[in-house]
This record gives C-alpha cells, sequence and structure tokens, in this order.
C-alpha cells in the first residue's frame, strides 16, 4: 500500500525517553514479546524460558538493545496457548526473572445474538459489546446459513462499533465498499470462519483517477487493534487492482488495517482471487513509513494461504516492534513480504514459502521477495530515521521457478539479519552495504544462474503444498570431466549429476526457532525432514470444522 507518511508527534516523547528499569511482556497465543528497560545495555541480551513449574530451561533467541529507548526487545515463539512461562533475562549481572502467560484461544462468551437464518440485504451494525470477561457472540442460529447480499446498494456487510465481539460463521457478499468495518479505535474483535467476497469498487491505477484504493474483505481503522481474524475464506472481490505496467498497483485488499494499536493475530485465512480480479495487498495497511503503522506491534501473522497481488501479499510496514510472520504460503504476487520501514523492531520473518512472483500480466520476471525501505523524517527539529529496526529472516523458502527475481530490494537497509534461508533467484540476493548500523547475511543458499528445475530437485513434494527436502538433487559439474563405461573412456564437459542436498542437516543453530529438528543438525530452509508438515489455510487449521456457510 503506497500511503503517505503520518506519524503522531504527540507520541514522540513515549516513543523516545529514558526508560525505567523494568521487565514486562506482551501475550499472543503462541508468543510472547519481550521489553526490558536498561539504562546501559550491551548489543544483546541473552534469555532463557520455560513452562512454569518444568525442570528445563530453554535458550530463546536473545533480545537486541534499542538504544533511542535504552530498551531491550525481543520474542519467543512457539509457545503453547494459554500457558505460564518462566523467563530468564541474563543482560549480565543479576538475572531478571518475570512470569507470563500466553492467551487462551477460547473466547468467554457473555452474550450471543444468533442471526435468523436466510438472506438479508441490510447491514448489520455491532452495537453492543461485551466484556473480557464475556465476549458478544454473533453468529447464525444453529442449524441455519446467514447470508448477507447487499449486491453494491450498501457500503458494507457488517460494521463493528464495540469492543469484545466475536463475529464467527457469516456468509458475507457484494458489499459496496468492505465486507467488514471494524471502527476507529475498536479493540477486541474476532473475525473468524466466514466468507467474505463480491466487495468493493473498481480498482486501478491513480494515474487513471482512481483514488479509492484499499477497499477490503476486512477493514480496520484508525487505532482498532487487538483483533484476531482467523480461518476465513476473503476471496473474489468485484473490481482488481492494476498491474505496474500502468503505475503502482491500487485497488482491493483482503485485509487492511489503518496505524493499529497492535496486538494483533491474523492467522489460517485463505486470501485468493484471479489475476484479472487481483488484490493490491492480501494482508496490509497503513501509515508505511511511520512509528505506528501495520500491524504496529506485539503481533503475529501465520499459516495463512495468500495469492493473487499484484503488489505485495504480506505488507508489515510501520513500527514492526515485536512482530512475528511466519509458516505462510505466498504465491502469484509481485512483493511476497513488504518490510518499508521498519521503524523499531524487531521483526521476525521465519518458515514462509514463496512461490510465483510477477510483473504484471505481460511480464513474468518477478519482482522481490522480501521489500525493505527507510525514509527520514523530521520531528521536533531532529533528523530521524525510519529504519533502525532490527529484521531476523530466517529458515524461509524461495521455490523456483517463477519465483522472484531478487531477494531483498534496492531499498537503503540496516539491522537485518538473515540465516538458513533457500534464496536462490535470478537476480540480486542481498542489497549493497549502505554502512552503519551494518546488516548480517550469512548461512543461506544463494545463487540463481541455473535457479528453476534445478532447485526443483531439492524438494519432493506430497499433499498439495507440502515440500519436504529429497536426498540428492541436481547439479552442474562445471568443466570436462572423465568418465569410464564398459571399458571404455570418454570425456562431458559440464555434465549434471546428483549430489548431496546441501539443505539437509547444514543449518546453523538459532535458538528458539530450530530446536526441534531431527537429524545431525537443523534443515535450510521452511521444511524440517522428519517433523509434521506446515499448515497452511484455513482447511489446514487445527480442529478445522466446515462454517455454517458451507454445511447448510
Amino acid at each position: 500500500m503506497n500511503r503517505s507518511v503520518l506519524v503522531l508527534f504527540s507520541l514522540w516523547p513515549v516513543l523516545f525517553s529514558a526508560a525505567e528499569p523494568q521487565a514486562s511482556s506482551v501475550a499472543t497465543f503462541e508468543s510472547l514479546g519481550l521489553y526490558y528497560n536498561h539504562t546501559g545495555g550491551e548489543a544483546k541480551c541473552p534469555v532463557r524460558y520455560r513452562v512454569a513449574g518444568s525442570a528445563e530451561w530453554r535458550e530463546g533467541y536473545p533480545l537486541v538493545y534499542d538504544q533511542r529507548e535504552r530498551q531491550y526487545r525481543g520474542s519467543l515463539v512457539g509457545l503453547l496457548p494459554d500457558a505460564v512461562y518462566d523467563i530468564r533475562l541474563e543482560p549480565g549481572g543479576a538475572p531478571v526473572e518475570i512470569q507470563a502467560r500466553t492467551l487462551s484461544e477460547k473466547f468467554p462468551v457473555g452474550k450471543t445474538t444468533h442471526l435468523a437464518g436466510g438472506t438479508t440485504d441490510q447491514t448489520l451494525y455491532i452495537r453492543e459489546g461485551g466484556t473480557a470477561a464475556g465476549w458478544h457472540l454473533v453468529t447464525p442460529t444453529p442449524g441455519t446459513k446467514f447470508v448477507s447480499d447487499v449486491f453494491n446498494l450498501s457500503d458494507y456487510n457488517v460494521v463493528v462499533e464495540a469492543d469484545y465481539v466475536i463475529l464467527r460463521g457469516l456468509d458475507l457478499r457484494n458489499a459496496g465498499i468492505h465486507g467488514v468495518l471494524i471502527r476507529q479505535g475498536v479493540q477486541h474483535v474476532a473475525v473468524e470462519d466466514s466468507r467474505i467476497t463480491g466487495w468493493g469498487r473498481i480498482g486501478g491505477a491513480r494515474i487513471w483517477g482512481v483514488f479509492h484504493g484499499s477497499d477490503s474483505g476486512i477493514y480496520a481503522e484508525n487505532d482498532a487493534g487487538h483483533l484476531v481474524i482467523q480461518r476465513n475464506l476473503i476471496e473474489h472481490p468485484r473490481g482488481g487492482a492494476n498491474d505496474w505496467e500502468s503505475g503502482h498497483p491500487s485497488g482491493p485488499q483482503g485485509i487492511t488495517l489503518i496505524d493499529s494499536r497492535g496486538g494483533n493475530i491474523i492467522r489460517y485465512n485463505t486470501i485468493r482471487s484471479t489475476e484479472d480480479h487481483g488484490f493490491n495487498d492480501g494482508i496490509g495497511g497503513g501509515s508505511n513509513y511511520s512509528f505506528k503503522g501495520s500491524p504496529n506491534r506485539d503481533s503475529d501473522i501465520y499459516g495463512n494461504i495468500v495469492s493473487h497481488c499484484w503488489d505485495d501479499a504480506i505488507e508489515s510496514e510501520g513500527a514492526n516492534r515485536n512482530v512475528r510472520i511466519w509458516s505462510n504460503y505466498i504465491h502469484h504476487t509481485f512483493v511476497h513480504i513488504a518490510t518499508a520501514a521498519t521503524s523499531m523492531g524487531p521483526l521476525y520473518i521465519f518458515r514462509n514459502v514463496f512461490g510465483n512472483s510477477r510483473v504484471s500480466h505481460q511480464d513474468s520476471s518477478g519482482g522481490m521477495m522480501i521489500k525493505t525501505g527507510m525514509n527520514y523524517l523530521t520531528i521536533d527539529g531532529e533528523r530521524v530515521s525510519t529504519g533502525l529496526g532490527h529484521r531476523f529472516i530466517f529458515h524461509n523458502t524461495a521455490l523456483q521457478p517463477g519465483g522472484g527475481l531478487d531477494v531483498f530490494s534496492s531499498h537503503e537497509l540496516h539491522n537485518a539479519v538473515s540465516r538458513n534461508n533457500i534464496f536462490y533467484a535470478r537476480g540480486r540476493t542481498y542489497p549493497r552495504d549502505r554502512g552503519a548500523p551494518p546488516n548480517d547475511f550469512e548461512h543461506d543458499l544463494t545463487g540463481g544462474y541455473l535457479g528453476g528445475g534445478f532447485v526443483q530437485s531439492m524438494f519432493l513434494q506430497g499433499n498439495p503444498l507440502e515440500w519436504f527436502l529429497a536426498p540428492v538433487m541436481k547439479s552442474v559439474k562445471w568443466g570436462r570431466v572423465e568418465y569410464t563405461r564398459n571399458g571404455k573412456s570418454f570425456a562431458i564437459t559440464d555434465p549434471v549429476v546428483e549430489v548431496a542436498n546441501p539443505a539437509l542437516d547444514t543449518a546453523v543453530r538459532l535458538p528458539g526457532f530450530n530446536d526441534d529438528y531431527a537429524g545431525t543438525a537443523p534443515d535450510i530452509g521452511a521444511f524440517e525432514n522428519g517433523r509434521p508438515p506446515l499448515r497452511f489455510g484455513r482447511d489446514m487449521a487445527p480442529g478445522f470444522e466446515r462454517a455454517p456457510w458451507e454445511r447448510y
């Protein structure tokens, strides 16, 4: 999303102030964001954790220090929902211990509103909320299907104007602008097990005079947050974004968050369309070059299938303070994951699979896997960078052929760390060094001169969207190679041979990210042989059941 810069100047003293010594955490279902204010920090802070009461302490990935806020920040990932953890921070000197509980996946329901079965053409307004102890559930009457089909005569199917609301199992069709609109400042809304289709106005490039982009299946206005968007099918908007041949794409989006308050969980959704009705971004928002943005902070995006985007499949831009993006399958897009800017960090991008990329309907050369970028803002007379947040990029897999041309975009990039990725690409792998603070790119499988079938031979595909590493793969043995067969000697120039798969058991250890490996060492890439496959899309969500709109 190409949105103008928005910075709330009143936030500046909060963002950059001397912090009092204290440690805290912010929970999602499967992650904990950690914060430790410290006036004299080293570059990193070791962290250990365990399920409360257990004997074994595990090592987490170190927290990183932000001199601007005098604060260590980092995340623990792969945790159990609704579990209490003991956490020990070890920055030097006496350890600091805290205890934190991850969120429960079960929402306590207070009031339930059952919607009558059948079809309505009226917008549904939810003005009565719940509480943390009892959410307001809005769902079809048992045994029926609720369909909202406003036939482009109303702007929205559902408008949520209250906190602690659950929308579950709805069939939402043909909204004039957004399928679900979450009003400004509303917190704690869950949209789950629903189908949203046919929404929005016709898209097109800004140079055509189209200025109403980002009509969305689910749209959250400024400062909304703590949203759970899960197991939805968001497909086939009415219009479609233009491709890059007529300018920056503009048009419908699957999910849009505008300067969110954070705390969002977007998981196990399937967001899809066709090329002629493609999205601008699949999951996106704004403001990009800011200290807030989308999803802003303490948020998880995982298990989604996102396709048919002419710009970014997943756009995570702004503060990116303890944002985690993992186990998404992304294809038919220009950019796979956009991170411009990452002003605060850290942002974690791990175990995602990057499929096809293309520039336009006519140009299949591909874009980039990870968009970077930054700019400078003048705040209180001081020139401030929006590019100092840390990015950690671990264990991603780029499937070829037809993938991204470049791994990273050519924008200025700092404080990025990559490890254990399969980054075969025909174009540029890493951006050029732009000075301090430096990047740290190591131990990735890179290359691209022969990046098509040779790379595909690394994998054994099982069920759809499941790839595991083959024991051997094809390679070219360059030069003149002598052979003897049946008593005859001959030579072959540049023969194709089978070699051991270089991704098997060759990854470096990343505490908290690849501890549960099989074999002598972790595997490079998103898939670990000997472990269960990654889960992508609503059908693969744990405990998935068919929704009312599918059953009745």
